[in-house]
């Protein structure tokens, strides 16, 4: 048993825990492969003891030992307004007491969906559980729609870890230096094509080749899983026009960008056939859904002949959260701020950078960002992949012992959040130049 003091905004109070930082680690290692849940957890493309986390509150993260980091993780996504939001909080508390699953039609299901469809033009959705059960399903119904097999995505981008779409996939499959997964049959990895991002050429070249036999083309509107890579004018055009011309559809993978951007749909793929969505709808709970165009959606089940369906989907403490989520954003306050501190840390880890005389760059999209140990930021996957991973490494040890969390992996995202301050951000572009320092000299 440890007690550890622990300083919130206004208050302090004492966290009592049975088992430490070490004591954590070593039994989730008898439990779980690798010792976490999900791979990139396990810090072993970064180096390093993997951080058991007890608590989140606004920008900060609490471990079992009771050290406090500024956090960019985010959970990878969904917490725009930070960690334990009160309005969000306080609505899946509300939930909880009338029930914690019903398996039947509720109202928050229907107020939510209503809001999403209205705030993102799609005319019909479905919610499931994760964004990998929303990409896996819209390709389903694409196939269905099509009547054709194959459906090509590109490298570096990552929609789930269904069977079909582990194939050279990004985020944490790049981390652990993979280019597809065992288990995958060769006849299931057959079905999906891999094309380089950022390359319209290649894209037109495959179409011209094999476009009557594809049913389906799946993008991230900006990449987010090799690290943030945004996609060029060029490419954009021709994904919104090149698929179509060929019969196929463009399914507009928003699992990260859907309201974490703006409010709504991020706007890089106006033309796309299908949508997928996560993360911020949630409100930080397990959600995905995915969504179209009424002809298209009427081909799920019980309406049409695609089956899909969840124990779980439209669960009504996720569609609580989900709701008080929105609300919260949608007078556009938040998008701000988030984005304004980002340009902040933005700003602040280049002159990092420049006084470290360090070989890397940054790129930023609204509130994400991506810290690149390459000289330029990258166009594509095998431009990603050339980032110094070991430099990388170092440099999100020496962050971690300045008590701030990064994602740990060159592969991933940072989040900042609407509840992060300007002194947040001072100290984590301070600990960065005395990290940075520590990363090139190595």
């Amino acid at each position: 048993m440890k007690s550890a003091k622990i300083a919130s905004p206004g208050c302090t109070r004492t966290a009592v825990y049975n088992v430490d930082n070490a004591e954590l680690r070593e039994s989730a290692a008898r439990l779980f492969p690798g010792g976490v849940n999900s791979p990139v957890r396990s810090f072993r493309s970064v180096g390093g003891a993997p951080v058991p986390i007890v608590r989140g509150e606004a920008a900060y993260l609490y471990d079992a030992d009771g050290s406090r980091y500024i956090d960019y993780i985010g959970a990878f996504g969904p917490l725009i307004l930070g960690h334990a939001n009160p309005r969000v909080v306080a609505a899946i508390q509300r939930a909880a007491r009338e029930g914690t699953a019903f398996g039947a039609l509720t109202p928050g299901e229907v107020e939510l969906g209503q809001e999403i469809v209205r705030a993102t033009g799609l005319e019909r959705i479905r919610f499931v559980n994760s964004g990998t059960e929303a990409t896996m399903t819209a390709i389903r119904l694409a196939r269905a729609a099509t009547g054709r097999d194959i459906v090509v995505k590109f490298d570096g981008c990552y929609h789930g870890h269904s069977d079909g779409l582990l194939v050279k996939a990004g985020s944490g499959v790049a981390t652990l230096g993979l280019s597809d997964s065992a288990g995958v049959p060769e006849g299931i990895a057959s079905l999906t094509a891999v094309l380089p991002y950022n390359d319209p050429a290649a894209l037109e070249g495959w179409f011209a080749r094999r476009g009557s036999e594809t049913a389906a083309v799946i993008v991230e509107s900006i990449a987010a899983n090799m690290g943030l890579v945004p996609p060029s004018p060029d490419f954009l055009a021709a994904l919104q026009s090149v698929p179509r011309a060929h019969g196929a559809l463009l399914i507009a993978d928003e699992v990260i960008t859907g309201f974490r951007l703006r409010y709504g749909l991020c706007g890089t793929l106006p033309e796309a056939d299908l949508v997928c969505l996560g993360k911020i709808i949630g409100g930080g709970l397990p959600v995905g859904a995915f969504g179209g165009r009424a002809s298209l959606m009427e081909l799920i089940a019980p309406q049409g002949p695609v089956y899909q369906a969840g124990t779980l989907s439209g669960n009504p403490l996720v569609m609580a959260a989900g709701i008080a989520m929105l609300g919260a954003l949608s007078d556009g306050s938040a998008y701000k701020r988030a984005e304004d501190l980002a340009v902040h840390l933005e700003n602040g880890l280049a002159a990092a950078i420049r006084r470290a005389n360090a070989s890397a760059s940054v790129i930023r999209c609204g509130s994400m960002l991506t810290l690149f140990f390459r000289p330029t930021p990258p166009a594509d996957y095998a431009q990603a992949r050339e980032s110094d991973t070991a430099a990388f490494g170092r440099f999100h040890r020496a962050m971690i012992e300045r008590r701030v969390m990064l994602p740990p992996s060159q592969f991933e995202t940072w989040f900042v959040s609407a509840a992060h301050t300007e002194p947040d951000v001072d100290r984590t572009v301070r600990a960065a130049h005395e990290a940075l320092a520590l990363a090139v000299q190595a």
